[in-house]
């Protein structure tokens, strides 16, 4: 592991005064709800995130910059979930939004889901959620408003690229591009990527997400009242583990699950890990992150198969990774062709941009090895799903 980065070295420094407050989470909680606003009514949602910043605070090896990114994702989450309800109270209307014929990117992580995603987005019909928007959703903004939320997300994307400079390499942020509703949803398993949280994860896979997803259809309600009606076309990998609540919620939602070859999507995947997770805890366990993420990998492709076998077959559509990792303009008609989309020339021009390596980033290598990890056993856990991969493959 390479030294720390000197901004998050003194980063460090300048808030270990502040490191005790995590002795006593109770407290930090209750001024992050305090600072939210009124949230009568919404117990168990606020009492979950209790119970998350008490295990973050508990996280072994957390530095001082891990507790203050575990309050600002618990706060957040807070601020939002309250201001979202207070918009419905003084909007009844924003709930009669019709959310129709969505379209969802699953897939592992690292299968070209924010490629897919951006290719959809090209489409003048098709609506992505953007960043900023997705930090602190809203009704629609003064321009000033708008431009102080983006302000925001910028000095976030700022200070992720800044404390961890090979973060953009892997994947690169964009304050007003479209962004996965990993920011939107409330729990995820990405805590896990940020810091050791043992109590999180046997809470995490005993939970049910269907109010989660009713919560999430809220935000893009809002997003979308008083404003024109477009498709929306979302994405995130961590919807594979949740297909059956996102159904529940969005039946008539259109599936689109990318695939690569699970070995090297793993590898990926822990190296995005590494570079995030050294941000807020020191040392890390390269070997954890690989048992603890091959696992809940597996785990959410198994979730993902169970869950197929509902979907009907015009809901389901199968984008192996050379359709746009290798060539992405045949890809993409074939794309939208699948979506029920129209591919047309000015989608066609933008094409290259998106497909592009963002400016300024290089080709990102990773290992198995370096996370104690073995093809056979990457092989191993993904049996099943490699079956699945080999027919699409053939298809």
């Amino acid at each position: 592991m390479p030294m720390d980065p000197l901004p998050l070295t003194l980063a460090n420094l300048f808030l270990r005064p502040g490191f005790r407050g995590r002795r006593a989470p109770d407290r930090a909680f209750d001024r992050l709800l305090d600072a939210a606003g009124p949230t009568e009514g919404d117990e168990p949602f606020n009492e979950d995130f209790r119970h998350l910043l008490r295990w973050w605070a508990d996280a072994e090896h957390l530095t001082p910059v891990g507790w203050l990114s575990a309050r600002g994702h618990v706060g957040r989450h807070l601020a939002n979930r309250a201001r979202v309800r207070r918009l419905l109270a003084a909007h009844p209307a924003i709930e009669q939004e019709p959310v129709t014929a969505p379209v969802f990117v699953v897939g592992l992580p690292r299968t070209a889901t924010t490629l897919t995603h951006g290719v959809l987005s090209l489409a003048a019909d098709h609506r992505c959620p953007l960043l900023w928007e997705l930090l602190a959703p809203d009704l629609e903004r003064t321009p000033a408003e708008q431009e102080k939320a983006i302000a925001a997300a910028r000095r976030l994307v700022d200070g992720i690229n800044l404390f961890a400079p090979r973060f953009r390499h892997i994947h690169a942020l964009r304050p007003e591009g479209p962004e996965e509703c990993t920011f939107a949803l409330p729990h995820t398993v990405m805590p896990l990527s940020q810091a050791v949280i043992p109590g999180y994860l046997p809470w995490h896979e005993a939970r049910d997400f269907e109010a989660d997803y009713r919560y999430l259809k809220q935000i893009y309600q809002v997003l979308q009242y008083g404003r024109p009606r477009r498709r929306w076309v979302l994405k995130s990998p961590l919807h594979l583990e949740n297909l059956d609540a996102l159904r529940a919620v969005f039946p008539d939602a259109t599936i689109v699950w990318t695939h690569r070859d699970p070995a090297t999507a793993v590898a990926s995947f822990c190296s995005l890990v590494e570079h995030g997770m050294a941000v807020n805890t020191r040392p890390v366990d390269l070997h954890w992150i690989g048992a603890t993420w091959l696992r809940l990998l597996a785990r959410s492709a198994s979730r993902g198969l169970a869950a197929r076998a509902a979907v009907p077959r015009e809901l389901l559509v199968d984008v192996p990774y050379s359709w746009l990792g290798a060539d992405p303009a045949a890809g993409a008609p074939k794309l939208y062709a699948a979506v029920g989309a129209r591919w047309t020339e000015a989608d066609a021009a933008r094409l290259p941009a998106v497909a592009a390596r963002p400016k300024g980033t290089r080709v990102h290598a990773y290992d198995l090895a370096r996370y104690g990890l073995t093809r056979a056993d990457v092989d191993a856990a993904f049996a099943d799903y490699n079956a699945l991969r080999a027919e699409v493959d053939r298809a």
